[in-house]
């Protein structure tokens, strides 16, 4: 059985680092990265996160490097993933049941129509792949984003993995659409997994066409870009390109297919392994393969845990629980709903991957379900920590097949915590969001009296938290909700909202050296003015669909 995780009713949204909106994406010349950072004075920047040092014992030098001005001596590599784990030895790319292997070898299928590439995110291409922006101009980078051709070095690969979908056990799933590139080491001697999806049958395509279209490409592409920058672990997006091929759809899963056009995202992550990956190889009983592909991924992912220590596996699931808490709580914190939370959507790694028909809650709503396939409301924004649980407890059955008596009683026990983990990361994340510091017996009530009273209300969940922000004190104390603090002055209207604030205001003279605009200063920066709600990404679609990408060019917003 499923154990049940317990959690608070008013754990349902907590916090972002350095949140910072996505203004959408590119054409061929523009970039997508145009972020405007909460708590500034109206204006728009392009925001470059400080990269990680160089690692000198690799023999790089980030000052001294330069960034490659074409792709001639560019190269990605195959070698690390298949030295080590095997490949499936039929090399013929139709759909069938694979066994004992972790990959396939598939090539891109690329379109019959003409490509045209629509956006490109400068970041990436300069501070993860070392590439100069000019070099998204040229048909060598259109031809390897939209799977025509490869560089040297590539063997395109597609991953077999199974996972539970819904709650049920949906047997072998696997890189469908999906082609893993490469692996490219940079200059900071960073190893990045690179992956085109919607290019093509694979092994694993099932029933499917192996396309992607333009509509859910340009959503993926802008929320993980979004996401990157509200400071939440994710998938990277390099670049879209959009074909005029023909791919039929049934948007809504209610008969009505329509004619959209196929496009290709080059998305890139450190890691695409998920839980899933380790799923398929216990349901076959390939033991053999499962301790192999752990203790791979150990040694590349998780530094922390000795490979050689008999109790690894048992020390990989506790960082998995924990970076899983974290993770699901910080999608609260900016009202994030994945959508699909399937265990093979959930990275060993903890980032956010396989954005399909994700949304941000507007007005605060713990039922809140973005897709419209969920009838039964299981990935509902309220119940995703619960989820984490459930997905955890499934990885927890493939490890075993691993463990002895004793590590299978820590593991359980490393499981039973997640709760208290996950709460507790909630809690520090709203605590902040609320400009709250140190601790006070009453914060956790604190916290759930505000999601009652916006609950009630339908206050925004963004706008909220940006305008306790910028409110004064002596505004709250007063009672006197400015105009423009419309989502304030909606919660005000609950009787109860004015034994809230004085409550918030007691406890906000328990900080020790705080002033009031310090406070204010703190919460902007860990509350954002923007997030990607569905409008907005609809917006997008709907222009980008009319071949108007003027939503994706950098746009100089109000922080």
């Amino acid at each position: 059985m499923t154990p049940r995780s317990g959690f608070p009713s008013c754990c349902l949204t907590p916090r972002l680092q350095t949140p910072q909106l996505l203004l959408c994406c590119v054409t061929c010349h523009a970039v997508l990265c145009s972020l405007v950072q909460p708590g500034l004075e109206a204006r728009a920047r392009l925001v470059h996160l400080p990269s990680n040092r160089s690692n000198q014992e690799q023999g790089y030098c980030e000052t001294e490097a330069r960034l490659a001005s074409s792709l001639d001596f560019w190269t990605l590599s195959s070698e690390n993933l298949m030295a080590v784990l095997p490949v499936d030895p039929v090399k013929e790319n139709y759909v069938r049941k694979v066994k004992n292997c972790i990959f396939s070898i598939a090539f891109p299928t690329p379109f019959k129509s003409r490509v045209r590439l629509v956006a490109v995110s400068k970041e990436v291409l300069e501070d993860i792949l070392d590439l100069d922006l000019s070099v998204s101009e040229t048909d060598a980078f259109i031809q390897l984003v939209s799977g025509e051709k490869i560089v040297f070095g590539s063997i395109p690969l597609t991953h077999r993995y199974g996972g539970h979908q819904f709650g049920i056990w949906a047997d072998q799933l696997g890189d469908g659409r999906a082609h893993l590139l490469g692996i490219y080491r940079n200059r900071q001697g960073e190893k990045w997994e690179l992956q085109l999806k919607g290019s093509g049958k694979t092994p694993y395509s099932r029933n499917g066409d192996g396309r992607a279209v333009l509509r859910s490409s340009v959503r993926e592409f802008l929320c993980s870009e979004a996401m990157h920058y509200l400071g939440i672990p994710t998938s990277r997006a390099a670049s879209l390109v959009v074909s005029d091929d023909e791919v039929w759809r049934d948007q809504f899963y209610n008969g009505n297919i329509v004619k959209e056009r196929g496009a290709v995202v080059l998305r890139v992550a450190k890691s695409w392994f998920r839980i899933g990956s380790l799923e398929i190889l216990a349901h076959y009983g390939e033991l053999d393969l499962l301790r192999s592909l752990l203790d791979f991924i150990i040694q590349e992912h998780f530094p922390s845990v000795n490979v050689q220590e008999p109790n690894r596996y048992v020390d990989f699931f506790s960082i998995v629980v924990s970076e899983t808490a974290q993770l699901i709580a910080l999608w609260m914190s900016v009202g994030f709903a994945h959508g699909v939370c399937n265990t093979d959507n959930f990275s060993l790694l903890s980032i956010t991957i396989d954005y399909g028909p994700f949304g941000f809650m507007e007005a605060y709503n713990p039922d809140f379900v973005p897709n419209t396939s969920d009838d039964e409301r299981r990935y509902k924004i309220g119940n995703q920590a619960n989820i984490g649980m459930f997905n955890l407890n499934k990885l927890l059955q493939a490890l075993n097949l691993l463990l002895d008596r004793g590590q299978k009683h820590l593991a359980a026990q490393i499981l039973e915590e997640y709760p208290i983990l996950y709460y507790t990361r909630f809690t520090e994340l709203f605590k902040a969001k609320l400009g709250l510091l140190g601790e006070r017996k009453g914060d956790g009530d604190l916290i759930a009296f505000l999601l009652h009273l916006m609950e009630k209300t339908e206050a925004d969940f963004t706008m909220t938290f940006r305008q306790l922000s910028e409110i004064t004190q002596s505004q709250l104390q007063e009672l006197n909700i400015p105009q423009q603090f419309w989502a304030l002055k909606m919660i005000s209207k609950h009787q109860l909202f004015p034994a809230w604030v004085s409550q918030y205001l007691l406890r906000l003279k328990s900080n020790i050296n705080d002033s009031d605009s310090e406070r204010r200063k703190r919460m902007t920066t860990v509350n954002p003015k923007y997030v990607l709600k569905n409008w907005m990404a609809e917006s997008a679609v709907q222009k980008a669909e009319r071949n108007d990408f003027s939503e994706q060019a950098p746009t100089a917003l109000e922080a």
